[in-house]
């Protein structure tokens, strides 16, 4: 199965990027950029994003980038340092990049940003399973 079809398929199935408004902009072996606009009710009590909205595109995209490999891939090790804050209404891309790829073992990160500005950055370890996807 190709990469963009792996994607396209676990994204109909992921009610929770749906509802967080994901928008898929560019998915190849190993890589993935994601897209979202900061709504309302993504905001904390100071009025900034809740660090788990970052968090959540982040996990997409290393989940995406790490399936485009064609064998089921889950998280099992993952890390995440906020840099700046986010506001209602900003767009922030997730990119996900493949750093290394063993048998049983992927090693990502994602960079994510509000236009050039790196807002945080994530760090995610991947275990491959046997399982094709078909």
């Amino acid at each position: 199965m190709a990469p963009k079809e792996i994607v396209h398929k676990m994204f109909d199935n992921d009610a929770f990027s749906q509802w967080l408004g994901i928008v898929v902009e560019d998915i190849s072996e190993g890589s993935c950029t994601l897209s979202m606009t900061i709504s309302k009710d993504m905001l904390n009590g100071f009025g900034i994003a809740h660090g788990g909205i970052t968090y959540s595109i982040a996990d997409s995209a290393l989940a995406f980038a790490s399936n485009s490999h064609g064998r089921q891939a889950l998280s099992i090790d993952t890390s995440i340092n906020h840099i700046e804050s986010l506001k209602e209404g900003d767009t922030i891309l997730a990119v996900a990049k493949e750093n290394a790829l063993k048998n049983k073992f992927g090693f990502y990160t994602v960079e994510i940003k509000k236009g050039e500005t790196v807002v945080a950055l994530f760090k995610g370890t991947v275990f491959r399973s046997d399982k094709e996807w078909s």
